[in-house]
C-alpha cells in the first residue's frame, strides 16, 4: 500500500501540471487519465482524485502558505513542477490528517527527486519544512537527504 500511494502521488503530480498547462481538460478527461495511469484501482484512483481536488479545492490558501515562507520567491516565479509538489506536500500536512506530516514532506522530496532538478528537493524540503514549524512548532526539521519511508 505505501508503494501505491508514492505512485498514486506521481499521478496527482501529472494531474495537476497537466491541469495548469491546459486548464481546458474536461473533468472527464482527468478521470481516464487517472485510471488508465493507476490500472483502474479503484482505492488509488479515489486517493489521488482526492489529492488534485483538494489542492485546487484549497489552493489560495496553499500557496498563500508557500508565499508566505518562499523568501525571495514568487509562486509564479517557481518551476511549475516544484510549484505543484509543493501543493501536494502542503494541502496532505494541513488537509490530511491520516498522512503524518514527515511523510508528506518525504514524499515531497522524492517526487523533486524523481521529477525535479538535483537542487529541487532542498529547495522543498525548505518551503515544506518552514510550514510545518509554523504549524506545528514543536517538530524537528526532516533530513533531505534521508530516503523516503512511505
Amino acid at each position: 500500500m505505501i508503494m501505491r500511494r508514492s505512485r498514486a502521488r506521481e499521478v496527482a503530480l501529472q494531474v495537476l501540471y497537466q491541469l495548469e498547462q491546459n486548464s481546458g481538460t474536461t473533468p472527464e478527461n482527468i478521470r481516464l487519465f487517472i485510471e488508465r495511469r493507476l490500472l483502474g484501482d479503484r482505492e488509488l484512483c479515489a486517493f489521488t482524485e482526492a489529492l488534485t481536488q483538494g489542492v485546487r479545492d484549497n489552493l489560495s490558501r496553499i500557496d498563500a502558505l508557500i508565499s508566505g515562507v518562499a523568501e525571495n520567491w514568487r509562486i509564479d516565479r517557481m518551476a511549475a513542477i516544484d510549484r505543484n509538489i509543493l501543493r501536494i506536500g502542503v494541502f496532505e500536512m494541513l488537509f490530511r490528517p491520516e498522512t503524518p506530516p514527515k511523510v508528506a514532506i518525504n514524499e515531497a522530496l522524492e517526487l523533486a527527486k524523481r521529477y525535479s532538478t538535483a537542487q529541487s528537493s532542498r529547495f522543498v524540503n525548505g518551503i515544506l519544512d518552514r510550514i510545518l514549524q509554523e504549524q506545528s512548532p514543536d517538530v524537528a526539521p526532516l533530513d533531505p537527504d534521508r530516503s523516503s519511508d512511505a
